[in-house]
């Protein structure tokens, strides 16, 4: 700097201090419009005063309505200044603007969200802050601002990569402080599932299901909701899983969306909310094609059923009970044909028949021959289905052999596994022998769920399973409730439905097991279906955005 440029530079910040000072006494500041026209020439002179500017411009902006175009458009060049230093303090004023004029909220936030894409950590840092002070004082305004880079069908999202640091502050920042940032409570959240619900329409598996955590997490969906706000939650469930597109077996990316909605709107149907329109969907599109589906994803889909099929309705259970004993006569062979089996599978469908028949039980006797007296036209007594009952126990009966055989061999297995195990010299072969005994005590649970549900449907007139005494084998045994003189604190809060479905075992690992599983049991009785499944923890994306999924 020469000798010459650094008096001048000492000059602009100076008259900077003179304008700032002439300000601070004034009693009635809008009279000093020249004082502050010359903050705003000041700020286009030296690094330094740059800077200074950039805290002056903002802190008087509210008293010159006149000049806010000009302040607005210098604070800006400012912003976009090579020098770090000025740039972020530029961002640190930005929130001041709205302080007391908060018509710019909406424009202040357009501007930091832009700046989110910053490859300087300490610019990036002060946009975070900057847009939390934002939100802070006006969380409405802010948070609308901030949803429309989210983008949707009717407004779509004009740069991915701006959409993506959006979401992901709103992730990382917004979100874990909700209840501090949203009050009034129940406004609020409301208004943030309205902007969420428009969001909906565009996005990945991964955001619908970030979006769809947060959504539990508010008091408005919380233990004490009612039935109507459960039905909101599946109603955007069945808005994401497409319910009213037409099916196509190939689609692979709507089989895996409509298998995770199935399981994320679980906890919901769990607490009352109906699942009609996902039965309705399954009936008429998946089961009559379930063979064709893709062989990984069988086993996803045959474990949603059985895990929903507690919460049907009588209506619904008449409606889709004759394709699932279609499906399980398909996977419970007849001995003299040969055919293979799958255990998972046949435990998936029988809980599943259970379930259904125990809500519409007569509507067996033209299924499977039984002979259920309810006093209705539906019990269809006059007619002769005893074939069907000598067909349908004649597989009960195969199945019950062949369960009893692989139990012989698992059981067997497992204490070659304990041998093995006092026998291992590494902590690699221990956890591989450990891996085998899991799978082994998963296998002998299916076949103790298979035997308990066949042994009652030998009758004539059988007692249809509907409590919880099976236990799915996949899902983690339900511990008994701790007693409250004995409860211990700082446990977690139950999760919303308190079921096993949301858990890491009934939806991940659970998958990943009982492919082993099956693996384990292929070969012990007349080979068998590959029932495997990928583990949903591992990822399960939707292939892009831009379906157009409404969530009326």
């Amino acid at each position: 700097m020469t000798d010459s440029s650094a008096a001048d530079d000492s000059k602009h910040i100076e008259e900077l201090y003179q304008y700032v000072e002439r300000l601070n006494e004034s009693t009635d500041k809008s009279q000093n419009v020249k004082e502050y026209q010359g903050i705003i020439d000041t700020a286009k002179s030296s690094i330094k005063a740059k800077q200074l500017a950039a805290q002056f411009i903002p802190r008087f902006f509210k008293f010159f309505p006149t000049l806010s175009g000009p302040a607005i458009d210098t604070h800006l060049d400012l912003i976009e200044e090579e020098e770090l230093g000025v740039r972020v303090q530029a961002i640190r004023g930005l929130p001041l603007f709205c302080k007391d004029t908060p018509e710019h909220i909406a424009k202040i936030v357009d501007i930091l969200v832009q700046l989110l894409a910053s490859e300087e950590f300490v610019e990036r840092d002060a946009v975070h802050k900057a847009l939390m002070s934002l939100l802070t004082q006006d969380v409405k305004a802010s948070l609308t601002a901030l949803f429309k880079h989210i983008g949707s069908v009717d407004e779509p999202s004009t740069d991915e990569i701006i959409r993506e640091k959006v979401l992901s502050f709103i992730r990382d920042k917004v979100f874990p402080i909700k209840a501090e940032l949203l009050t009034p409570r129940e406004e609020m959240e409301r208004h943030i599932t309205d902007l969420i619900k428009k969001s909906l329409e565009d996005v990945t598996g991964a955001e619908f299901r970030m979006f769809m955590d947060f959504l539990k997490s508010l008091s408005i969906f919380g233990e004490q909701a009612p039935l109507e706000r459960m039905k909101e939650l599946i109603g955007i469930v069945e808005g994401q899983a497409d319910l009213d597109a037409q099916f196509n077996v190939s689609d692979a990316d709507h089989i895996d969306r409509l298998i995770s909605c199935l399981y994320m709107g679980l906890p919901f149907v769990v607490r009352g909310a109906s699942s009609s329109k996902f039965l309705n969907y399954l009936n008429k599109h998946i089961i009559p094609v379930f063979d064709k589906l893709p062989e990984e994803r069988k086993l996803d889909m045959l474990k949603a059923l059985a895990e929903i099929s507690p919460y049907t309705t009588p209506q619904d259970s008449r409606q889709i009970l004759a394709n699932v004993v279609e499906l399980l006569k398909n996977y419970m062979p007849r001995r003299k044909t040969g055919e293979e089996m799958n255990f998972t599978y046949v435990e998936c469908l029988l809980y599943t028949f259970h379930h259904l028949a125990h809500k519409v039980p007569n509507a067996t006797n033209s299924l499977c021959g039984y002979k259920i007296v309810t006093g209705q036209p539906s019990d269809r007594l006059g007619e002769d289905f005893s074939e069907f009952y000598k067909e349908f126990t004649e597989r009960l009966s195969n199945v019950e052999e062949l369960t009893r055989a692989t139990m012989k061999k698992l059981t067997q297995g497992m204490a070659g596994h304990n041998k093995a195990m006092a026998a291992a010299k590494s902590d690699e072969a221990k956890e591989s022998i450990k891996t085998q005994k899991q799978n082994t005590t998963t296998g002998l649970r299916t076949c103790n769920n298979i035997l308990a549900m066949t042994k009652p449907l030998h009758s004539k007139t059988p007692s249809f399973i509907g409590d919880k005494s099976i236990n799915l084998s996949w899902k983690e045994a339900t511990k008994p409730p701790v007693p409250a003189a004995t409860a211990t604190t700082g446990g977690k809060r139950p999760t919303n439905g308190a079921s096993n479905v949301t858990s890491k075992k009934g939806r991940g690992a659970g998958g990943l097991q009982n492919h082993l599983v099956n693996r384990a049991l292929e070969g012990l009785s007349h080979g068998g279906r590959s029932g495997g499944t990928r583990g949903r923890g591992r990822g399960w994306g939707w292939a892009g955005r831009g379906r157009g999924r409404g969530n009326q």
